[in-house]
Parts: structure tokens; sequence; C-alpha cells
């Protein structure tokens, strides 16, 4: 797709990969819609925020309805990245923060698509890029609600993109390793940050399918840090 002048949205955008990727579209000429509940760094005229929670289906309606209102145009690339994760073994996960992962990670994805998916549908074009985890691939231990989340986003993706490939519309499922951002903060034994992949490493990923030719589909793609423990001692 040729990002010049497209309407991309971004959730999660205040940081991170989210804020890495609106900055990388803006550079392509992408008009950025942000969402999320705080407004990040970004000044450029191309960039407008829209504060939503993509836990609530109204919120989501009123700042799909207010983004193509602004931009004057309809919504060509979505990148649901919004997600957060709690950590802990599952009788002691409390019910809130097992709510507050599916709510935010598989619930607010679906609102986010529902919104813009007609009217890609009548364009016969868009793409969309679910940000999904090595969580989504594999369980890991202290991690079951957070992995329940990354496969349900797993198979969300792979079923829309069978279901909207013949209007020709994209969809992409990326499942990062461990990435330098606030994340990973309060989480036991995780990657040391020298040591993991940066959230530019990640925007530049999802750049590179959003410009791939039309007839052209990356469907699941896994990145990881290639030295998450860093280079052996007494190697250069």
């Amino acid at each position: 797709m040729n990002l010049e002048n497209k309407l991309a949205v971004v959730t999660g955008v205040s940081s991170g990969i989210g804020l890495a990727t609106a900055e990388f579209l803006l550079e392509k000429g992408a008009i950025v819609a942000g969402w999320g509940r705080r407004s990040g760094p970004i000044n450029h005229p191309n960039f407008f925020f829209t504060e939503v929670d993509v836990r609530k289906q109204e919120a989501v309606e009123r700042a799909h309805l207010a983004t193509i209102q602004q931009a004057g145009k309809e919504v060509s690339v979505l990148v649901n990245n919004a997600g957060l994760g709690k950590q802990g073994l599952l009788e002691d996960i409390s019910v809130e923060d097992w709510h507050l992962m599916f709510d935010t990670n598989v619930n607010g994805l679906y609102y986010c698509t529902r919104a813009v998916l007609p009217a890609m549908k009548q364009q016969q074009e868009g793409h969309m890029v679910n940000i999904a985890s090595l969580a989504g691939l594999t369980g890991s231990e202290k991690l079951t609600g957070y992995c329940a989340t990354k496969f349900a986003v797993r198979g969300f993706s792979q079923a829309l993109f069978k279901e909207v490939r013949d209007f020709g519309i994209k969809v992409t499922c990326i499942y990062p390793g461990s990435v330098n951002t606030n994340f990973f903060g309060d989480f036991e034994n995780a990657t040391a940050p020298e040591n993991m992949m940066q959230p530019a490493d990640i925007a530049s990923t999802i750049l590179h399918v959003l410009q791939s030719p039309p007839n052209y589909h990356h469907v699941d793609i896994e990145v990881r840090p290639l030295q998450p423990k860093g280079k052996p001692q007494g190697r250069k």
C-alpha cells in the first residue's frame, strides 16, 4: 500500500511500539490518528490524538466517528497495539485483572476492528495489523491470563483474514518477543532491557508489511531478540 495521505489509526499511541509506529507512518506521508488514554509527544501537522478507552465499545465508536470527521476520509490502516499483561499464578490473579486483560487485549481489538471494517470493505482496501506476542504461540507459567488473550488475538487474526481477503483487505498478526517498553516493568525474570528489541524494530516490521505489494500478504510474523541474554562472555 502506498501510505501517502492514507488515514491510519494506531492504538496505544502514547509510548513504545505505538509511538514508534505513528512516527514511522508520518515519515511516509500518512495521516495518523492516535487513539489512547493519554497523548504522546508527537507534534506533527498530520497527527491528531483522540482520547479513548478501547475497553468501551461506545468510546471506540465515538473515537472512530471523530477521526473520520477530522481527517475527512475513511480509515485505511488500523494498528491494534493497545494491550497489557498481569503476571501471577492462576489462583493469585484477581478477577478484576483477568477481565482487564481480556477487555483490553481482546474486546478492545474487536471493537476497533469492527468500527473500521465496513468502510474498508467498501473501499476494497485496508490493512489491519494486530500486535500479539510470543505468549500467543506458547504458554508460559504465571502468564495464564495474558497467554489466553494473545492466543485469542492469534485465532481472531487468522479467522478474520480469511473473511476479508476477497475484499482486498489484509490482516497481519505480529508476535514479538521481549521489547524494551514499560510492559515488562513489573515482570519477574524479564530479559534485561539492553538485550531486548526496540520499539522502532517492531515499527519497522509494521511499516514493511503495510508497504507490501497488493497481492502479497504477510499473515503471521514472529520476531524475537537474536541474543536475549547478550553475547556470551569472552566473545567479541
